[in-house]
């Protein structure tokens, strides 16, 4: 199987400023060191191969959503390699890259153009069809719409992406019960046509049914990996 996904000995820190100083007076006046280093991420190391599908599960600051975030290429590891091959599709926060002030309708044709498909209207009709969104909420600005309504334009948009890889962080369960339903099952499909899957959730039963593999993050470390109902066996047991 083709490798999509390489993390070797990857670590990932960031400053904090917790000492009050926010400007160059505040800093030549005190004693105090301004910024603080905290290592989020610690040594991960796992592999990602075409057709498979990755469960991510641990507690909350564990540390699931930077990881998503330097596999999309929006963080940059302060240790180790990282490397990705093929393109992602990444959903890691409800209207994530929708422009507020455009309509329904022009952020289809925005993030079409963005991940380099062509703007037709077979491809527009298809995802106001999985959206079920009226024409009426569509010409409207997204600033307007709830936050069931920014995941079905959202998720129908990045689904339309013929992707190596789909990234979806926790927001599958903002959506109605037919719409997660109707997402699982275009997850399914996905699958069936050999894209790859990572998959973040704070239930594990999801996780089963979406994923055949997991890790389990805790404060920062990978404590298990294996099938999706061991780890998140142990995920239960944290608890």
């Amino acid at each position: 199987m083709s490798l999509l996904v390489a993390l070797n000995h990857v670590s990932i820190r960031y400053r904090s400023n917790q000492s009050g100083i926010f400007s160059i007076k505040d800093l030549i006046t005190s004693w105090a060191h301004p910024f603080q280093t905290k290592e989020i991420l610690k040594d991960i190391t796992f592999t990602l191969h075409k057709g498979e599908s990755l469960g991510i599960v641990g507690r909350n600051g564990s540390g699931k959503s930077t990881l998503l975030r330097a596999i999309a290429g929006i963080i940059t590891p302060s240790k180790g390699h990282l490397k990705t091959y093929g393109s992602i599709a990444p959903i890691l926060a409800l209207g994530a890259g929708l422009e507020a002030e455009l309509t329904g309708y022009e952020n289809i044709h925005l993030l079409l153009s963005l991940y380099g498909r062509k703007i037709s209207a077979q491809a527009i009709e298809e995802i106001v069809q999985f959206s079920e969104l009226d024409h009426q909420t569509l010409s409207q600005a997204t600033k307007c719409y709830s936050s069931g309504m920014l995941a079905r334009l959202t998720f129908s948009i990045s689904f339309s992406h013929h992707c190596d890889i789909i990234i979806i962080d926790e927001v599958l369960a903002v959506g109605d019960l037919g719409f997660q339903q109707k997402c699982l099952q275009k997850i399914n499909d996905l699958k069936k046509e050999g894209r790859s899957i990572i998959f973040v959730s704070h239930f594990p039963e999801e996780v089963i049914k979406i994923c055949d593999q997991a890790i389990l993050l805790e404060n920062g470390l990978l404590i298990h990996k294996g099938t999706s109902e061991e780890v998140c066996q142990h995920y239960k047991e944290l608890f």
